[in-house]
């Protein structure tokens, strides 16, 4: 059998391009960070991780291109040999500071870092336990670990407890979750986590990734709960809030010196850029002088999660300014997308795999910088459309 024979019968995208109706791979001519043109069609973005709106900051771009000027485009090594720059430095001691950890250490990609922290923990004979909406990222680096994964209930306290009962009592153990989860929303409930991994002897990692710049001043989600000394490990990532590309892990010293050198996706990759770096820095310094627009954030957030409510629309156990707009049926859930993308509004569209079969939902999120007048045109769009496609 030709091993590429799978490639030449994969038609389903194809087929959409050709309908008229593929969500994904967009090119955008042009981004104003809260609207986007593509093909000379202008539209409100709800569909992007900007929380913070940082991206086009004058004084983030700025930062990157000052960092390109002095260090270039590529620091051409890994951080193990010689890809680190002082600049990667004190970016690690600042976000350990800020998310209240002893140490930090840098990856090129916030993928990377799960990859890497969590295969260099996790040996043989070790158990690594995740919720099973946990990030993709979180589930290829325990395959990539030795250990055994486990997977509980989502956001299910009884379910981890059985789990965790199950695994030897000799045996390490790590708990993986995302504190805030990118598709729903929700919130995991760290607090009543904490208890159940202290009872079992099992150590905590929390992917903050969407909860970082959003919650408690964009400390994140241990912060928000009160428990950043109980959680072991804080992932983060620059792609979303700090308004860049690359990742950390924050933890105890010993633990992020231990990482450093044991994590193939650090030792085995280039390191992050220059102007990545020196971009995440900027933004970490605009979210700690101006926590209001944290706050404005959530405001948006709440205020479109209750329109949408009161609409008639199904958005879960969202805390957060990730509204999944829930629809079901793939079909009714495409249609939705194209009728909103034709209307001036851009969300994602997230069919199986990228939900469980029967949930499909329209996956919106928000910015600091949305002003009211782009929030009442989603609001007079998302109706419209829901009245037309029959989904209010």
């Amino acid at each position: 059998m030709d091993i590429l024979s799978k490639c030449y019968e994969f038609t389903a995208a194809r087929e959409a391009i050709a309908g008229g109706y593929y969500p994904y791979f967009i090119p955008l001519e042009d981004t104003e960070g809260t609207e986007v043109v593509i093909d000379g069609h202008r539209l409100v973005m709800i569909g992007s991780n900007n929380y913070l709106g940082l991206t086009t900051d004058p004084r983030v771009r700025k930062a990157a291109m000052d960092a390109v000027a002095k260090y270039g485009p590529s620091c051409t090594g890994s951080r193990f040999l010689n890809g680190t720059l002082t600049i990667h430095v004190e970016l690690e001691r600042r976000l350990a500071e800020f998310v209240g950890k002893e140490a930090a250490v840098v990856f090129s990609t916030g993928y990377q870092s799960n990859l890497g922290a969590i295969s260099a923990v996790v040996g043989r004979g070790d158990f690594v336990i995740t919720d099973r909406e946990d990030h993709a990222s979180i589930i290829d680096a325990c395959m990539l670990s030795r250990g055994e994964m486990k997977r509980f209930q989502h956001n299910d306290m009884s379910s981890l407890e059985r789990v965790l009962a199950g695994c030897d009592d000799s045996a390490g153990k790590l708990v993986v979750v995302d504190g805030v989860y990118s598709m729903g929303g929700d919130l995991a409930p760290l607090p009543e986590m904490v208890q159940v991994c202290r009872k079992y002897g099992a150590r905590l990692m929390v992917d903050d990734a969407h909860g970082l710049g959003v919650l408690a001043d964009g400390r994140g989600t241990s912060a928000h709960f009160g428990v950043t000394d109980d959680v072991d490990l804080i992932m983060g990532t620059f792609s979303k809030s700090f308004a860049s590309l690359g990742g950390f892990i924050a933890g105890d010293d010993q633990v992020i010196h231990y990482i450093q050198h044991m994590a193939r996706s650090l030792i085995f990759s280039a390191s992050a850029p220059a102007s990545n770096v020196a971009a995440a820095a900027a933004a970490l310094t605009i979210m700690i002088e101006e926590p209001e627009r944290s706050h404005r954030l959530l405001e948006i957030a709440a205020r479109m999660r209750s329109e949408y409510t009161r609409m008639g629309f199904s958005v879960g156990k969202t805390e957060t300014p990730i509204i999944p707009i829930y629809i079901g049926d793939d079909e009714a859930t495409i249609m939705s997308w194209k009728a909103l993308f034709d209307a001036g509004v851009y969300t994602n569209c997230v069919i199986p795999p990228g939900v469980p079969a029967g949930k499909s939902l329209l996956r919106t999120s928000y910015m600091a910088t949305h002003t009211d007048e782009q929030m009442d045109r989603v609001l007079e769009t998302f109706q419209g459309v829901g009245k037309a496609i029959g989904l209010i």
